[in-house]
């Protein structure tokens, strides 16, 4: 598994891009799975003005026996923090409310409704591209994050570029595009992923524990463009 920011080669720099002051929304099915995916494009979007917000799908209490008392509240608030210390301050943040593990069929009304409505975001926060997880991705809540959000793009009313990116998945091969954010300042990721102490440590009890080789990240992240929209 060698997804989690590791470089291209053959990957452009965002900077030298025409990406390069696009606005862009994260969209993270779980809280860590910005820091782990996409922590560089996070502090280096929002150095410049140009991080529009992270949408989360759900609150990722899925990670612990159903029930654990006050889990749901701790991740949001570690989201918050990690965010804050990527982006040297506070970041819009969005919650959609699915259930962890859950996410509507596709082809559901709610489903339909819920893209809209992360569309009427993307067109009031100006959104020019979006990162969210590759389809490749093995967990239900990160393949059903890329289908909304392309639904979502349909809706916004707005030419807006989709890239993907990995937390649990190797890198594609099949993208039209590679991107690649500027270094991250050293630690400055693995110092976001400690505030999600719910996913490495027992502060909640027995439950997930994000696995060692994961805590190991790049610290750029590549980004696969989906779509050919500008």
């Amino acid at each position: 598994m060698v997804g989690r920011g590791s470089v291209v080669v053959n990957a452009e720099y965002l900077e030298r891009s025409m990406w390069r002051r696009a606005r862009w929304l994260v969209i993270s099915p779980h809280p860590d799975d910005e820091t782990i995916g996409v922590g560089s494009l996070v502090a280096q979007s929002a150095a410049l003005g140009l991080l529009g917000g992270v949408f989360y799908l759900n609150d990722g209490t899925g990670s612990h026996p159903e029930g654990t008392t006050g889990l749901a509240s701790a991740r949001r608030k570690e989201a918050r923090q990690a965010l804050r210390r990527l982006a040297g301050r506070s970041v819009s943040m969005h919650w959609l409310g699915w259930q962890d593990a859950r996410p509507p069929a596709r082809s559901s009304l709610a489903f339909r409704n819920d893209a809209a409505r992360l569309g009427g975001l993307m067109r009031r926060k100006a959104i020019d591209a979006v990162a969210v997880t590759d389809p490749s991705e093995s967990h239900c809540d990160h393949v059903a994050a890329y289908f909304l959000a392309r639904a979502a793009i349909g809706t916004s009313c707005r030419s807006i570029s989709l890239f993907t990116y990995h937390v649990w998945s190797d890198p594609t091969s099949d993208a039209t595009r590679r991107i690649r954010t500027r270094p991250m300042a050293a630690g400055l990721r693995r110092r976001a992923l400690q505030a999600h102490r719910s996913q490495l440590s027992p502060a909640f009890g027995e439950g997930f524990r994000l696995p060692a080789a994961m805590r190991s990240m790049a610290g750029v992240d590549t980004l696969y463009l989906r779509n050919g929209k500008r």
